[in-house]
């Protein structure tokens, strides 16, 4: 408790009335006869917090913003963020709120921040990441639909979770002129790693790869500017990419180079187009349809995406009221579309995703689409124009000329050894990023980011094959911990199960792929899991195994000693994952599925001891509405009908 003594005697003077706004409310007969008392009150706020009456009739415009921290007016921080992917978005909802009043608007704004996949590694943090994606997008058309008189929306964001969510709230509101601003990436270091690698710095560092003052100096230089998501095309980045190729933004917003003059003027032009669409009566059902979905999908496939995106984007389809596309649709658009992009994490040269922007970005690798006949050029963005109309500014525009030519001059890169040419990528031997495995351990499928395999584990026809031992755990921290203390050996495959979305809210373990990666014989290991990963994750790694350990997969059968093999045509993206015997040899997978048949699940199998009610309320929903594969999503109807047809039964019992 404070001494009465402490501070300035003034504080006492507490004042109990003031006169108030001076002016009147541009008030009308009609509508004090008919406005809703909440209009009404409303315009009282409005004028209560300094704006003028005689700007209160201009277009309401809700800016809608994950901005974390609390920012200094010179941008030092008073409290910090989660990350820096929030740290900067308050200045672009500022340029946009800006923008917006100087047209006779009036805008609003409202914040739902977001957590950082890569704070909450290997900590029980990640338990909260997946399930925040729906309750934030609930949380954010909450706020939308509170706002009655608002006339579009501007959703502004960029992270792993924030920008998912973001663009799920507004594919779910049909009826509104929606606009993503993406809030871009930082820059790396000019001698450093960046902050995909700089994750691996304590499995680095255990192996003796690093020294500690080495880990503390590249540490502290990888996040080299304050705001934007990560420089590699991970989750955030490829977001970004999507939100872009579904139409959302305006031309070349994503990947923008957080803090910098462009990156400020997309907010502004954002601004501009949600105000236009008000004007035109465009809403978020005119640019999302099944075409927009399909030319995200082939973007998504072209730059190599994160896999995490096969989460997200069924879930902007289910949330639009559009066909959700399956593993057959993605594998489909995965054999049809060449992988363009070379950027980190894979390559073929680790360029960071500011180059990426500086190369052109999503319209320019979408020129090379449309060339190819792969993407609707009918479809509506949020400029108000096809996207036929953009491709065709775009590639005349002064915007691209200047800024390819500033990263030949600048990082003496030629753009177009960033953004391929088709022909110059199949000479260049890049292939799709991703197969679909299907077997006796993965009846409903899983995912393989292919192009991460190492080159030298492919056979001359470009197949990876791999029969090994597995080595079975139901903890992160002890298959870490095995990694790091010489548990896991060349050839083995460590599968960790039971770390799905019953178990852990489906858990990213990037912390267990860079570990591997980190180990000398780290190429010979492979990783089965029903968690996912992080974007930036690389090797024979195979995740979002359907059924799910703890939903009676057939994963959660294995023990010690497994026999397993796994084969990934990185070409014809084909692949299988099988449970092949369990004696002193390999049999086949009719002799593994059998053995799988007659056992009980794994001894050790079970929910996380520290799972939050909240996630667990959270699995239970998304696995009655279709699971991992129908993105992890809210089906209402599906959830009445198994509540209703439950309480039926219940009833029935008494």
């Amino acid at each position: 408790m404070g001494a009465d003594g402490d501070g300035d005697p003034s504080r006492y003077d507490v004042v109990t009335h003031a006169a108030g706004p001076s002016g009147a409310l541009p008030l009308t007969p009609e509508l004090l006869r008919d406005a809703p008392s909440g209009d009404l009150f409303g315009l009282s706020q409005n004028v209560g917090m300094g704006w003028s009456p005689s700007r209160l009739l201009g277009k309401e415009v809700l800016v809608l913003g994950t901005q974390g921290g609390i920012r200094e007016p010179d941008g030092s921080p008073l409290a910090l963020g989660y990350h820096t992917g929030h740290w900067e978005i308050g200045l672009l909802m500022r340029e946009a709120a800006k923008e917006i009043a100087e047209a006779g608007g009036v805008p609003f704004a409202g914040y739902v921040s977001d957590p950082c996949d890569g704070r909450t590694q290997g900590t029980t943090g990640m338990f909260d990441s997946l399930p925040y994606r729906n309750d934030a997008a609930i949380v954010m058309r909450r706020l939308i639909r509170s706002l009655p008189r608002r006339d579009a929306v501007v959703g502004v964001a960029t992270c792993d979770k924030g920008l998912p969510a973001m663009t799920i709230a507004l594919a779910g509101m049909r009826k509104l002129p929606v606009v993503v601003v993406p809030g871009g990436v930082t820059l790396p270091p000019t001698v450093g790693e960046d902050a995909g690698k700089i994750q691996t710095i304590g499995a680095r560092y255990a192996s003796g790869e690093l020294s500690l003052g080495e880990a503390a100096d590249l540490g502290c230089r990888a996040c080299a500017t304050p705001g934007g998501g990560c420089q590699f095309l991970g989750t955030a980045g490829t977001a970004q990419v999507v939100a872009e190729a579904l139409g959302l933004t305006v031309p070349h917003a994503a990947l923008a180079p957080s803090g910098q003059p462009i990156w400020a003027e997309m907010a502004r032009q954002s601004a501009r187009a949600a105000l236009r669409l008000a004007e035109a009566g465009r809403t978020s059902a005119d640019i999302l349809t099944d075409a927009s979905i399909r030319n995200a999908m082939a973007v998504h496939a072209a730059f190599g995406g994160s896999t995490n995106l096969l989460l997200h984007i069924p879930a902007i389809a289910h949330a639009a009221g559009l066909a959700v596309p399956d593993a057959s649709d993605w594998a489909a658009v995965n054999r049809a579309v060449p992988r363009l992009v070379s950027v980190l994490p894979n390559g073929p040269v680790p360029h960071p995703t500011v180059r990426v922007f500086l190369a052109g970005g999503v319209p320019e690798v979408m020129l090379h689409l449309r060339r190819l006949g792969l993407l609707d050029e009918r479809v509506l963005t949020a400029s108000g124009a096809t996207l036929g109309d953009v491709l065709d500014w775009w590639e005349r525009s002064e915007r691209r000329q200047r800024l390819r030519a500033r990263l030949r001059d600048v990082d003496g890169v030629d753009p177009d050894t960033v953004i391929y040419t088709p022909e110059a990528a199949r000479r260049a031997g890049m292939t799709s990023t991703v197969t679909f495995p299907v077997g006796n351990l993965a009846p409903e499928g899983s995912v393989i980011k292919s192009t991460a395999i190492d080159p030298s584990r492919l056979d001359a026809s470009g197949v990876f094959r791999h029969v090994g031992r597995a080595k079975v755990f139901t903890e992160e921290r002890a298959a870490i911990r095995a990694i790091k203390t010489g548990g896991v050996a060349a050839g083995d495959v460590l599968a960790l199960i039971g770390r799905g979305p019953s178990g852990t809210g489906m858990e990213e373990t990037y912390q267990l792929t860079s570990a591997l990666k980190a180990l000398p014989f780290g190429k010979e290991v492979a990783l089965l899991t029903d968690a996912r990963f992080s974007g930036v994750s690389t090797g024979a790694c195979i995740g979002h195994i359907g059924p799910e350990a703890l939903a009676g997969g057939p994963v959660g059968k294995l023990r010690d000693g497994d026999w397993i093999e796994i084969v990934i045509d990185t070409r014809r993206l084909e692949g299988s994952i099988h449970m092949v015997g369990d004696g002193e040899r390999p049999a086949d997978a009719a002799a593994g599925e059998a053995a799988l048949r007659a056992r009980e699940p794994h001894p050790g199998l079970a929910p996380d001891p520290e799972l939050p009610d909240d996630t667990r309320l959270w699995a239970a929903l998304q696995a009655v509405s279709g699971g991992t594969w129908k993105g992890c999503v809210y089906d209402v109807d599906r959830i009445l009908e198994v509540l209703e047809a439950g309480m039926e039964a219940l009833g029935r019992a008494k």
